[in-house]
């Protein structure tokens, strides 16, 4: 994504709207076409070399701001690896040592015992078993600017590939999760369309409060919803926006998400994940997004910022179904070791709670039939916990179980019915622990569930 710093856009009295670029300007063709031949001209050469190449390109181009854009999009593309024949730290602490056992060390020498430093990256090199120039450029190898650039998109420099490389670069979205991705060769069109879907996103950075509907694919959208953990309120709607009674009239769901300024403590890890949700939308042939975002913390003022399918934006996620939050993909994991005959599946029923409705996170089965669902209760700011604990009280389902973290300020008998069949965690949920609220609440499946 783009660095704030990089962000474009033009704030109204009323509205804030990135300034998107035309992919098919021939200025901006020509600039990503020269970006995408500079990334691929310096593979296998130091990070500070690629660097200084796009800044020579900037000064030549007069819009600043879309040239380093651009450039920090192809980065994110990009890995970069320490490449030395041995550790740096390792040569540097035996330079320093023999340095030290030498000293002075000079330049030129004056006195016959005067000690050059060619001398001293000989020995060392020497005792490593390594070249006098891999001595030298591996000192500092580890250095930022020195790592070399090893690939870009799904070209690898020929010298760090190995026979069995199929690999592709994916951009890590969350810091600590993997999503999957639609990957593509980089060309000038993928460069241009991600760049203004990259504006769009910088812009909800300091979303206050985003509303989203959707009239299709609303399983995958609602998937990346969970993903990054954004907290959330669902109801059904009809096909021209306004919400219906339930989910029956329902032609389409509208989906309310609290962005990163609402919280109590600012959280930039929540503000990338609430842009980072965005490309979620454009899998979606109908869809639609409005925005209230922070433009003054002092007064609290904000600006409607709005997107649509109109706008031709391109995704770069998959429309797979499989994706789970930093707790659910630990569970995950958890459950494909244990030793259970219960199984963890994707939950993709909707409760009907009249004008709202609620997407449990998965649904734990037994070979018998026994069937019981699990929602997980974790990151919520102390408004949409109270919210969350009315939808839970209106789920009337006797299988229905819960997993919650025990730092919400919440207590058993607050989540009504379901009082009984909480299950409270401090870091992690343990599979066993859930095994056993699914043999004492399970519920058999109904025969043509069973049979589906």
């Amino acid at each position: 994504m783009l660095t704030a710093d990089l962000a474009r856009s033009r704030t109204t009295d009323e509205t804030i709207t990135p300034l998107f670029i035309g992919p098919d300007e021939k200025r901006y063709r020509q600039t990503a076409r020269e970006l995408i031949q500079l990334f691929e001209n310096h593979l296998g050469e130091p990070k500070g070399n690629l660097e200084d190449a796009i800044d020579k390109l900037t000064i030549a181009d007069t819009d600043y701001k879309i040239v380093q854009g651009l450039a920090k999009l192809l980065k994110d593309e990009c890995e970069f690896e320490v490449v030395a024949a041995v550790d740096p730290r390792e040569i540097r602490r035996r330079l320093f040592e023999k340095a030290n056992e030498r000293y002075p060390i000079v330049r030129q020498p004056t006195l016959g015992e005067d000690t050059q430093k060619l001398e001293v990256y000989s020995a060392v090199a020497d005792d490593l078993g390594v070249s006098l120039e891999e001595c030298y450029r591996g000192m500092y190898a580890d250095l930022e600017d020195n790592k070399r650039l090893v690939r870009i998109g799904t070209r690898t420099a020929a010298q760090y590939a190995s026979d069995d490389d199929t690999s592709t670069s994916t951009t890590n979205l969350t810091g600590s999760s993997d999503a999957e991705y639609e990957h593509t060769d980089l060309t000038v069109d993928w460069l241009l369309t991600r760049y203004n879907l990259a504006l769009a996103q910088a812009v909800l950075y300091d979303a206050t409060e985003m509303r989203i509907r959707v009239w299709d694919h609303f399983g995958t959208v609602c998937s990346y919803v969970k993903l990054f953990g954004l907290m959330h309120r669902i109801y059904p709607i009809d096909a021209d926006g306004e919400r219906v009674p339930s989910t029956d009239q329902a032609a389409g769901y509208e989906a309310v998400l609290d962005g990163p300024a609402s919280l109590f403590s600012k959280s930039q890890k929540y503000g990338i994940r609430m842009a980072n949700f965005l490309p979620a939308l454009p899998l979606c042939d109908r869809w639609e997004m409005v925005a209230e975002i922070l433009v003054d913390e002092t007064t609290g003022a904000t600006r409607q910022f709005a997107l649509d399918h109109t706008e031709d934006l391109d995704s770069h996620y998959s429309a797979g179904d499989q994706f789970d939050s930093d707790v659910e993909r630990t569970l995950t994991r958890k459950w494909e070791r244990a030793n259970t005959d219960w199984e963890l599946v994707r939950e993709d029923d909707v409760f009907d709670l009249g004008a709202e409705v609620m997407i449990p996170d998965f649904a734990i089965e037994h070979l018998d039939g026994r069937r019981a669902i699990l929602e997980i209760v974790g990151f919520w700011t102390p408004e949409y916990l109270d919210a969350k604990l009315e939808k839970i009280r209106k789920v009337e389902a006797d299988n229905f179980v819960l997993a919650v973290s025990e730092q919400l300020d919440c207590a058993s008998e607050e989540f009504g019915s379901a009082a009984d069949r909480v299950l409270w965690f401090k870091t992690g949920i343990h599979v066993y622990d859930v095994v056993d609220l699914a043999e004492q609440y399970a519920t058999e499946m109904p025969q043509s569930e069973e049979q589906a």
